[in-house]
């Protein structure tokens, strides 16, 4: 069996999408013949945790693992946080905090830290996988990133032991969305400009996650860029998961004298759909069965400002915030729910992205209502899978056609008539399983790491 470097700051125990990625690569590369050697920090300044997710890593699984200084210490201590309290998500666009400290943290991340506060990692690192390299056979590396100091660990390991090298990219460098408001000198971007193009040019192969970032990274240079998007795991969504959901939950399950509206991961002040609690406000207001009937749920990290647009909306009491949940939870409510929520950025950026949520979405079977970009990856997708709509921000009519649509669905539902409601279910889950798998999209990688090796 074949070996591959895997290095990566995000691993199990820590939750989030961030994770998701190459823990389910790693559970399948051994199928397709290729063991993963994980490389992670022993110390990773994690956003939330998730035990149930090792529960994935296949025994046997060799990870290595570095102790890792982070300037997260001292960004706590300027804006006076505890120690042990962990730092938000793209903390850039939190509406919770706009106050001159965090803008001067937010400079200080951008114009010292490049690419990322991680890069304090990337010496050590090579030194210590150099050594490890010298007593243990590896045919191939991937670094993955964001952060993206993770790939510059692996040119330089590349570049010294001539081992051919992926760079993964989960989302964009430069043309990320966060990337124009970090407040960057004209050293600062022409250097994080100049370090994203020494990845693209020495990489062996660039692994893009959408179409359009396929199409951003060809224009800028000859190394091949391939797509393998994200998926979802089909053993998430079997009948034993949602069992041990439930138990996670106490015994919690689904109601379905409810219309529930359900987000799952990351909900931040730039990507709040405002007009859709406005809407509902309005349908509640109109209607006492639908207020009665309605349910919102979040679960994962949610900026104070959405929380402030329900409560003005007059849906404060049909809101319910879960906060942080293991996997296995949220992939129940995703299939318990009438309507997914999947709202992009509001920046021009979010056209290339296409979050791995989705995916768990489509496998999940409930109707997807999206916000974004008509003319994006997102909406190219939902249009193929067939298995919800996308609305610009401000178009109100669109987001009213959509929820009606779905609650229709529900009162039929309630009302013991599933005609129509569970076929469309497994069309969703079929065109699922044939394209995003996490197993099928493991042999797309599997295809080529047995590429670049075997010209080798």
């Amino acid at each position: 069996m074949k070996r591959v470097l895997v290095i990566t700051y995000y691993w199990p125990p820590s939750g989030g999408s961030g994770v998701q990625r190459w823990l389910k690569f790693a559970k399948y590369l051994p199928q397709f013949g290729w063991q993963p050697v994980i490389y992670t920090p022993e110390n990773p300044e994690a956003n939330s945790e998730d035990k149930v997710l090792l529960n994935d890593i296949l025994p046997g699984t060799e990870v290595i693992k570095k102790r890792i200084i982070e300037p997260y210490g001292i960004y706590k201590a300027l804006l006076g946080k505890k120690k042990k309290s962990p730092i938000k998500a793209n903390i850039i666009s939190n509406g919770e905090d706009k106050s001159l400290m965090h803008k001067f943290s937010m400079f200080i991340r951008g114009n010292i830290f490049i690419p990322d506060p991680r890069c304090l990692w990337i010496r050590p690192s090579v030194k210590f996988l150099k050594r490890y390299l010298k007593e243990n056979h590896i045919d191939a590396i991937v670094s993955t990133g964001p952060p993206h100091s993770m790939h510059l660990i692996a040119k330089q390991l590349s570049r010294e032991t001539g081992i051919k090298w992926i760079a993964d990219f989960r989302d964009p460098w430069t043309e990320i969305f966060f990337f124009k408001h970090l407040g960057l000198s004209k050293w600062a971007d022409r250097r994080h400009r100049r370090l994203e193009q020494s990845v693209l040019d020495n990489a062996d192969t660039i692994v893009v996650v959408s179409q359009k970032m396929q199409e951003d990274f060809a224009k800028r240079t000859s190394t091949p860029v391939e797509v393998i998007t994200n998926g979802f795991d089909p053993d998430d969504f079997t009948k034993e998961s949602s069992t041990e959901a439930e138990k996670a939950k106490g015994g919690l399950c689904h109601s379905k004298e409810k219309f529930t509206i359900v987000h799952t991961g990351l909900l931040v002040d730039n990507g709040n759909p405002d007009k859709l609690w406005h809407v509902l406000g309005e349908m509640a207001k109109k209607d006492s069965a639908f207020a009665g009937n309605l349910e919102i749920r979040v679960m994962g990290q949610v900026d104070q400002s959405i929380v402030n647009d329900i409560n003005q909306c007059g849906i404060a009491k049909n809101f319910v915030n879960m906060g942080y949940v293991p996997h296995n939870v949220a992939t129940m409510w995703q299939q318990a729910a009438d309507l997914l929520l999947l709202p992009l950025r509001k920046e021009p950026e979010a056209a290339a992205i296409l979050t791995g949520k989705f995916f768990e979405y489509v496998a999940a079977g409930s109707p997807i209502l999206a916000f974004g970009p008509l003319e994006s990856n997102l909406a190219t997708e939902l249009e193929k899978s067939g298995c919800g709509t996308i609305c610009e921000w401000e178009d109100c009519d669109a987001i009213k056609r959509a929820v009606e649509e779905s609650y229709k669905r529900f009162l039929k539902m309630k009302n013991g008539d599933l005609s129509g409601v569970q076929d469309s279910q497994m069309e969703c889950r079929r065109a699922a399983q044939l394209k995003y798998s996490r197993k099928t999209l493991t042999g797309q990688l599997s295809g080529l790491l047995n590429k670049l090796t075997d010209n080798r």
